[in-house]
């Protein structure tokens, strides 16, 4: 039995429906929820990303603004247009598209957002929160494949789960996130010894380390549920993720895509922490 391919594009829009209806009550009460998005430099990937999300705050009814910075341009301005955004009523959340360029210190500039405008959830306090369990808002990513899970009715209590992959991004808070379903959490990473031992055992699999088709069918329990947060080229340059979708969709029982299973997920949950924040 081949997998269940998760369809993340057909799940987010139902999310966005709902997130829709949402807007409209704001929009009633006189509320109208804003984000702003700044991109420093001219990174393809980086430029394709705000275009996706400025679409999406579109089909929504979210306010949003574009700041486009300059390749050159110095943290220093950087934080002052940050601690602008930070006193403008109208902008709700705030979002600095990572990576970026090498002269400006990437936790500074996430440290100089209002916590309560930080709809990636990177800022200290929001993990600190995410930590205890009283968060206000959840890291995109991770929040998507929840979401995922929660829409196939895969329950997470008891389960071996296994996240590739420690990154203060999606890793991390991810494990946390299963931790707080009651999954039995493992985290592998580049230290890890014989990694195929260990994701074996998974009964659901994140996979989030940026190296095309890494996890090949013999890594992966029979029937275990596979997410694949990578977005790599292959070799004739095609977007594939961090799985090699062919061997282990004969493998596992419910498998994500790429591009269309993660990916959609990440930008509606970036939606939602916008309303959040504007309630």
């Amino acid at each position: 039995m081949p997998a269940k391919i998760i369809d993340g594009k057909q799940i987010s829009q139902s999310v966005r429906q709902e997130l829709k209806q949402q807007v409209e009550v704001l929009k009633a009460s006189g509320i109208v929820p804003g984000l702003a998005v700044v991109i420093v430099g001219n990174n393809q990937a980086s430029r394709v990303y705000v275009n996706n999300k400025k679409k999406a705050c579109e089909q929504v009814g979210i306010h949003s603004e574009e700041y486009a910075l300059p390749e050159e341009t110095t943290q220093q301005e950087l934080l002052e247009l940050v601690e602008t955004l930070n006193g403008k009523e109208d902008i709700h959340g705030i979002l600095v598209q990572l990576p970026l360029p090498k002269q400006i210190d990437e936790e500074a500039v996430i440290a100089a957002i209002l916590p309560e405008k930080d709809v990636d959830a990177f800022h200290a306090q929001n993990v600190g929160h995410i930590m205890i369990g009283d968060y206000r808002f959840l890291p995109c990513t991770p929040a998507g494949i929840m979401e995922l899970l929660a829409y196939e009715g895969i329950d997470v209590s008891g389960k071996e789960c296994v996240v590739i992959g420690r990154s203060n991004i999606v890793g991390k808070p991810m494990a946390m996130l299963l931790l707080h379903k009651n999954g039995t959490v493992t985290v592998c990473h580049s230290r890890t010894r014989d990694l195929g031992e260990v994701t074996r055992r998974a009964d659901i699999l994140v996979v989030a380390i940026g190296k095309a088709k890494f996890v090949t069918a013999d890594m992966v329990k029979p029937g275990a549920v596979v997410i694949d947060v990578g977005m790599d080229r292959d070799e004739n340059n095609k977007l594939c993720g961090d799985v090699d979708f062919d061997s282990v969709k004969e493998v596992a029982g419910y498998l994500t895509p790429v591009p269309g299973g993660v990916g959609p997920m990440t930008i509606t949950m970036l939606l939602k922490n916008t309303i959040e924040a504007a309630k």
